[in-house]
C-alpha cells in the first residue's frame, strides 16, 4: 500500500514535469519524444536520489509532497525538469528527417490511439527500410551519378518500390512518367512496375454501390456489368445501362485504399525523407518535394467527388471553344465521395487506334493540333487544365472521330499571373529569345528577386543554343534543362507551374504517339500567333460586347484618371521643395518583420538566459566568504539562477535547431 502510494506520487510529478517541460520547450513538440525524454529522466533521476539519499530515510512513511520543502527533493525535481528538456533536445539534434507536421487528426486521438497508430507505422517504416538496404540501395546510391552504376540503382530502386507494394508501386508508375528528371534507365526500369489487382467479389460491389447511391440499385439500373472494364489500386469501372436507357460507366472507390493510405503515404514520405539525406543525387532531384506532391494529389484523388467536379469545370471551361473535344458527362445526383456515374463513350486509346484513324481518314497532325491547342485554352486561358494527359486518358470517339479526355482525378490550376509567365515561356522558346524565356520564368518561380538577371540569361542561352537549328525542339530534354537551370540558381517553379510543364512533357509523348512528326513548340508558335490576332480581332468582330467591355474598364479607371493632375502637381512641389526621400523599410515585409522580431525575442531570452548564469556565479563567488546563514542563501540562490539559466539556454537551443531545419 506504501509503495503504491508513492507510486502515484511520482506519477503526479512525472505529469508535471510533462505538462511543464512542454510548456518551456514551446510549440511543435513531437509526442513521443516528449513521453521518452519524461519517462528516462525521471526513471534516472530517481534512482539516483533513492540510491544517494532516499535509502537511508525512511521516506516510504512519510509522503513526497510532505517533504517536497526539502532541499534534496527540490533538486530532485528539478533535475527531473532539466535532464528531461536536454533529453529532448538530444532527440532533436540526431532527428535528420526533422520536426514533420502530422495529421491534425491525430491530435484528436486518444492516447492509445496515437501510440498503436505510431507502432504500426515504425514497424511499416522498418520494413520498408529494409527492403531497401536488402536490394542495396544504400550502396549504389553514392554511386549513382557515374553511368556504370545508374542501371544497379536504377534496378535496385525497382525492385524495392515492387517488394514495398500498395503505393509505392503507384508512385514508382508516377516517377516513370519524369522524363524532365530521370535518365532514360530509370525510366525504362520504372516503366516496368505493374500493379496486380484482384477486383472486388461482385457481393462487395453491391454492398458499395447500395451504400453509395440515393436510390436502391434497381431503381436506378436497368442493368449493371458486375465484371469490371478496368481495375486499379484506387478503384474500379463497371458499365451499366441507368433506367432512361442511358449508358454509363460507374466508378467505384475501393473500400480499404483510405485506410491504405493513411499509413502507407505518410510511410512513402519517411522514405523520401530517408533517401533524400542519404543521397545529394536524390536530395538535388527533389525526391523528397517529388513524394509529398505525390501524396496530396492522391490524398484529393481518392475523393471521387473531387474528380467529378473536377469534370465539370474543365468541361464549363470549353464550353465555347473553337477546338471540340468530347468529355464525358456527369450525372452529379448519383456522383459523392466513393461513386462517380459517367456518360459512357465508345472510344479507343490514341495509342492502339490505327483502324479508327483510317476509317474516319482523319488527319494525325489536325487530330492532334486539336489536343493541343485544348490543352492551351485550358492552361492559358481557364487556367484549369487536365494534369495527366497519357495516351489512356486521350481517345478517339468511334462515332465521329472527335478526341476523347478521361479521367479528371488530377488536374492543375493557373492563376492570371502565371498563365502571363507560361505564355511568354512558350514564346520565348518559339522566338528563341532568352530575355522574353527569362521574363517568363520570373513569373513562374518562386522568389525571383534573388536570381541574377545576366547570369540567368547566359544559362537559358547556352539551353537555346543546343536546341537551334534542328527539325524538331526535344521537350523533355528542354524542360529538364530549364528545371535544372531554376535549380541552379536557387529558385523552385510553384507547384501549379511544375505540374504544368510536367503535363506538357506528358502530352507532347502522347501527341507524338498521334503523329510522330508532331512538334509541340512549333505549334505553340502558331497557336500564339492566332491568339493574338484573334484578340485584335475581336472588338471588331463583337462591337457590342466590345464597348460593354470598355465602358466597364473605363468607370474603374476615371475615378484615378480625374486624382492624377492634383497628384503629379504635388509631386512636382514635393520635387521643387527636395522633400522626396526614397527609403526601404525593412519592417514593411511581413516575412522580414516576423525574422527580426523572432531573433529579437531570442537575443533577449539569450541575455536574461546569460546574465543569471553571470549573477549566479558571482553568487557562489560570494559565498565562499561568508559563513553564517546568508551563506545558505546565496547558494540557493546562485543553484536556483544556474537551474533558470540552463533552462533558457537548452529551450534556446531547440528553437535554433528548428530554424536550421
Amino acid at each position: 500500500m506504501i509503495f503504491l502510494k508513492f507510486f502515484i506520487q511520482l506519477l503526479v510529478v512525472s505529469g508535471i514535469i510533462y505538462f511543464v517541460s512542454g510548456r518551456l520547450i514551446g510549440s511543435n513538440i513531437n509526442f513521443i519524444r516528449r513521453i521518452l525524454s519524461v519517462v528516462i529522466s525521471v526513471t534516472l533521476t530517481s534512482f539516483v536520489y533513492w540510491y544517494t539519499y532516499l535509502r537511508h530515510t525512511d521516506f516510504l512513511y512519510e509522503s513526497m509532497m510532505q517533504t517536497v520543502t526539502e532541499v534534496s527533493t527540490l533538486i530532485w525535481i528539478g533535475s527531473m525538469l532539466l535532464i528531461s528538456m536536454l533529453l529532448y533536445l538530444v532527440f532533436e539534434l540526431f532527428d535528420p528527417s526533422g520536426i514533420r507536421a502530422r495529421d491534425h487528426r491525430n491530435g484528436q486521438k486518444n492516447l492509445f490511439m496515437r501510440l498503436r497508430s505510431y507502432w504500426r507505422q515504425q514497424k511499416r517504416l522498418r520494413q520498408v527500410l529494409r527492403i531497401a538496404v536488402t536490394n542495396g540501395v544504400v550502396q549504389t546510391i553514392k554511386y549513382a551519378r557515374q553511368r556504370e552504376n545508374e542501371k544497379e540503382l536504377a534496378v535496385a530502386l525497382r525492385v524495392t518500390l515492387e517488394q514495398c507494394g500498395g503505393i509505392f508501386i503507384k508512385f514508382g508508375q508516377v516517377l516513370s512518367t519524369r522524363k524532365e528528371l530521370f535518365s532514360p534507365i530509370f525510366i525504362d526500369e520504372l516503366e516496368r512496375l505493374q500493379d496486380s489487382v484482384k477486383p472486388l467479389p461482385s457481393e462487395q460491389v453491391t454492398q458499395i454501390l447500395e451504400e453509395s447511391l440515393p436510390k436502391p440499385m434497381n431503381e436506378l439500373f436497368a442493368s449493371f456489368q458486375m465484371e469490371p472494364i478496368a481495375a486499379a489500386s484506387i478503384g474500379q469501372v463497371h458499365k451499366a445501362r441507368l433506367k432512361n436507357f442511358d449508358e454509363v460507366v460507374v466508378k467505384l472507390l475501393r473500400p480499404e485504399v483510405k485506410g491504405i493510405m493513411r499509413d502507407d503515404l505518410d510511410i512513402l514520405e519517411e522514405f523520401a525523407n530517408w533517401l533524400s539525406n542519404k543521397s545529394t543525387w536524390a536530395e538535388s532531384l527533389g525526391f523528397r518535394e517529388l513524394a509529398k506532391g505525390f501524396a496530396d494529389g492522391l490524398r484529393e484523388e481518392i475523393h471521387l467527388d473531387i474528380e467529378a467536379r473536377n469534370t465539370l469545370q474543365v468541361t464549363n471551361a470549353l464550353a465555347k471553344s473553337d477546338y471540340k473535344v468530347r468529355i464525358p458527362k456527369i450525372y452529379t445526383e448519383y456522383c459523392n465521395e466513393n461513386i462517380i456515374v459517367m456518360e459512357y463513350v465508345r472510344g479507343k486509346s490514341v495509342a492502339n487506334a490505327a483502324v479508327e484513324f483510317s476509317r474516319f481518314e482523319c488527319d494525325r497532325k489536325q487530330f492532334a493540333r486539336t489536343v493541343l491547342y485544348s490543352f492551351f485554352e485550358q492552361m492559358l486561358l481557364s487556367g484549369i487544365f487536365h494534369a495527366d494527359p497519357h495516351p489512356g486518358n486521350i481517345h478517339i470517339d468511334e462515332t465521329d472521330g472527335t478526341p476523347i479526355l478521361l479521367d479528371f482525378g488530377a488536374v492543375g490550376r493557373l492563376g492570371a499571373t502565371q498563365q502571363e509567365g507560361l505564355k511568354l515561356f512558350l514564346m520565348g522558346i518559339s522566338l528563341n529569345d532568352s530575355c522574353i524565356l527569362y521574363d517568363g520564368l520570373t513569373l513562374l518561380v518562386e522568389n525571383a528577386g534573388h536570381a541574377d538577371r545576366a547570369k540567368m540569361e547566359q544559362a537559358i542561352d547556352q539551353i537555346l543554343l543546343k536546341i537551334s537549328y534542328v527539325d524538331r525542339i526535344p521537350t523533355e530534354e528542354l524542360i529538364h534543362a530549364l528545371f535544372t537551370v531554376v535549380r541552379d540558381f536557387g529558385l523552385a517553379f510553384y507547384p501549379a507551374v511544375g505540374l504544368a510543364l510536367r503535363s506538357l512533357v506528358t502530352l507532347d509523348g502522347t501527341l507524338r504517339v498521334i503523329d510522330p512528326s508532331f512538334d509541340i513548340f512549333t505549334e505553340a508558335k502558331d497557336f500564339s500567333t492566332a491568339y493574338m490576332r484573334a484578340s485584335f480581332l475581336k472588338p471588331f468582330k463583337e462591337p457590342l460586347a466590345a464597348k460593354e467591355r470598355l465602358q466597364e474598364e473605363l468607370s474603374t479607371l476615371i475615378p484615378t484618371l480625374r486624382k492624377m493632375p492634383r497628384r503629379v502637381d504635388q509631386l512636382i512641389q514635393r520635387i521643387e521643395s527636395g522633400k522626396i526621400i526614397l527609403h526601404h523599410d525593412v519592417f514593411s515585409d511581413e516575412d522580414n518583420a516576423r525574422f527580426i522580431t523572432n531573433l529579437f525575442s531570442r537575443f533577449v531570452l539569450l541575455l536574461v538566459g546569460i546574465t543569471f548564469g553571470i549573477i549566479s556565479v558571482a553568487l557562489l563567488a560570494i559565498s565562499q566568504f561568508i559563513h553564517d546563514t546568508y551563506a545558505i542563501y546565496l547558494n540557493t540562490a546562485a543553484y536556483l539562477g544556474l537551474f533558470l539559466c540552463a533552462i533558457l539556454l537548452v529551450r534556446l537551443s531547440i528553437q535554433a535547431l528548428r530554424s536550421m531545419k
